[in-house]
């Protein structure tokens, strides 16, 4: 992450924080980033063709009454000064700055097929539990995985695969057998 991109998400954060709006602004700056990240976006965006005050227009008609002011008057400082690259960067980084605030993360949940709601439930749950923190899944389709899933949330690595738990065995066998 670009320094940047950091500067904008923290002072954007620190307005949320003082004007007591972190949850509108964590939905808002979802919702920009997601729109943004676009390619047509993206193209629109960083062509030098289009003036900052068209890509300004386009703001307004887009989010005006979507967004809150300040948001808003981060997207025109952006173009201002051509730094519209920076834009995404900084939404994402200040929805994670927002997760981590509210004490949420996101575990990326890998398995061969999808899980029902109970067994997401309890996966929320255990994980809850465990990290003192809100657990939110993102459930992803690994068809390399035997049975059973592998999660990355919170900088951990977990791994409840069939594969681990026979190469588990193997090891505790062959412990077992040169003692």
């Amino acid at each position: 992450m670009d320094k940047l991109s950091l500067l904008y998400a923290s002072a954007l954060f620190s307005i949320a924080i003082e004007k007591d709006v972190v949850g509108d602004f964590m939905d808002q700056a979802s919702l920009l980033r997601d729109s943004l990240r676009d390619p047509e976006c993206q193209r629109v965006l960083v062509h030098p063709h289009i003036t900052s005050a068209e890509k300004q227009e386009f703001f307004k008609k887009a989010f005006s009454g979507a967004i809150h002011e300040d948001l808003m008057a981060f997207l025109f400082l952006t173009t201002d000064k051509n730094r519209e690259t920076f834009i995404v960067p900084a939404l994402t980084a200040l929805t994670d700055m927002i997760d981590r605030h509210m004490k949420r993360v996101t575990a990326d949940v890998y398995s061969a097929s999808g899980l029902d709601d109970k067994q997401v439930s309890s996966m929320k749950e255990i994980l809850s539990d465990k990290l003192g923190k809100t657990v939110e899944v993102s459930l992803n389709i690994d068809p390399t995985v035997i049975g059973g899933p592998y999660i990355y949330v919170d900088g951990y690595y977990i791994d409840w695969t069939v594969k681990k738990r026979l190469r588990d065995l193997t090891v505790h066998m062959k412990e077992g057998c040169s003692v």
